[in-house]
C-alpha cells in the first residue's frame, strides 16, 4: 500500500508499481490507475507546474524518442499519434482527459511519483486527470495535462462519477519545502536517526489545521514512529 509523501527509491518504485518505469507517462498500469513521473527541478527535461498551493499539477506532455532521425525532438511538436498510427502516451492521456470534460466518463486516477534529487524520490499520492490542451512554448505546440491532488483514501473504486463529485482535495508539499527538510534533518528520522523507510509528516497534521507550505511544520521520520505518531493523533 502505498503511502503519501513516502520517501523511496527508484527500485522501489519499479517494485511497487510492478513494471519498470522506464517512461515518465505510464497509462493504465494493469488497466487500472496511471503512473506519472514528474520533477521541477531547475535542469528538469518538462515544464511541470505545482499550482493552487499544491492542490494542482500542471504536467508537460513527452516528446519524440531521441534518435539519429530525430536528435534534437525539443524542436518537434509533442507527438499525439505513433508513426502506425496509434495513440503515444499523449494520446493516450489526452483521451482520457477530453472523455472525463465531455462527461462521458469519470476521471482517470493517477498515481504521482516527484524526482527530488538523484537517488530521492517522493511519493505524490493520487491525483484526478481533469483536462489537457496543446500549447505553444514559443516555438512547438506541447502537451499540458491538469490534476488535481485528492485523498489518498482513495483507490482504484474511486474512479465513478459519484465519488468524483465528493472527493477531498488537499494539497502537496511543494517540491523546495521537502529539499529544505531533507537538508534540515540530515535525511534522517526526528525521533531515531533512521534512514529507512523514510515520509515526509505533518508536524501539526493538515486535517487540524496545519500547512504544507513552511518548512517548519514539515519533519522526517521513519514508517514506525510515523504511525505511532498518526496513532497518537487519531
Amino acid at each position: 500500500m502505498a503511502a503519501e509523501n513516502e520517501i523511496l527509491s527508484y527500485f522501489d518504485m519499479c517494485q511497487r508499481e510492478g513494471t519498470s518505469l522506464q517512461r515518465g507517462m505510464n497509462f493504465r498500469l494493469h488497466g487500472g490507475h496511471s503512473v506519472l513521473l514528474m520533477s521541477v527541478r531547475r535542469n528538469a527535461p518538462y515544464q511541470d507546474k505545482v499550482r493552487d498551493d499544491g492542490a494542482v499539477l500542471i504536467y508537460e506532455g513527452h516528446d519524440h524518442p531521441r534518435t539519429p532521425e530525430t536528435p534534437n525532438p525539443k524542436i518537434l511538436d509533442q507527438p499525439e499519434f505513433l508513426p502506425g498510427g496509434g495513440p503515444t502516451e499523449n494520446g493516450k492521456f489526452h483521451h482520457a482527459a477530453q472523455e472525463f470534460k465531455a462527461g462521458r466518463k469519470a476521471p482517470d486516477l493517477i498515481r504521482v511519483y516527484e524526482k527530488l534529487r538523484k537517488g530521492i524520490w517522493s511519493y505524490n499520492g493520487f491525483f484526478h486527470l481533469v483536462d489537457s490542451w496543446l500549447q505553444s512554448d514559443g516555438s512547438r505546440q506541447v502537451f499540458r495535462f491538469r490534476l488535481e491532488a485528492i485523498e489518498e483514501a482513495q483507490d482504484e473504486s474511486a474512479a465513478v462519477d459519484t465519488l468524483y463529485r465528493e472527493v477531498k482535495h488537499r494539497r502537496i508539499i511543494p517540491t523546495h519545502v521537502k529539499l529544505e527538510v531533507w537538508q534540515r534533518d540530515g535525511g534522517k528520522c526526528t525521533m531515531c536517526g533512521s534512514t529507512n523507510e523514510l515520509h515526509f509528516d505533518h508536524i501539526l497534521p493538515y486535517s487540524k489545521g496545519g500547512t504544507s507550505l513552511k518548512v517548519e511544520n514539515i519533519q522526517l521520520l521513519c514508517a514506525r514512529h510515523n504511525l505511532l505518531k498518526s496513532a497518537r493523533i487519531e
